[in-house]
């Protein structure tokens, strides 16, 4: 459970296919951390579910800022 929202995303979107049976542990990212990685934030809901993301791909989008801010290295691929 201690994945960022991009990892929350990806659980939440596999765990609401229909059919699918076995979900991981899916639980707000503000128990965790104090600041994510990405824009969007997982909140429990009074019913102890979580809203499913609505926007394209995953749903959510970075937060540039955090990303630059924890990150350890930084590289760039170009193509040749």
């Amino acid at each position: 459970m201690l994945e960022t929202g991009v990892g929350r995303a990806s659980n939440l979107a596999l765990a609401s296919l229909p059919g699918f049976v076995l979900p991981g542990d899916i639980s707000a990212s503000d128990r965790y951390y104090t600041r994510d990685i990405t824009n969007e934030r997982f909140v429990l809901n009074s019913d102890s579910t979580i809203d499913v993301p609505n926007a394209p791909g995953l749903g959510v989008t970075l937060d540039e800022i955090a990303l630059r801010q924890f990150a350890l290295t930084e590289m760039t691929l170009k193509a040749q």
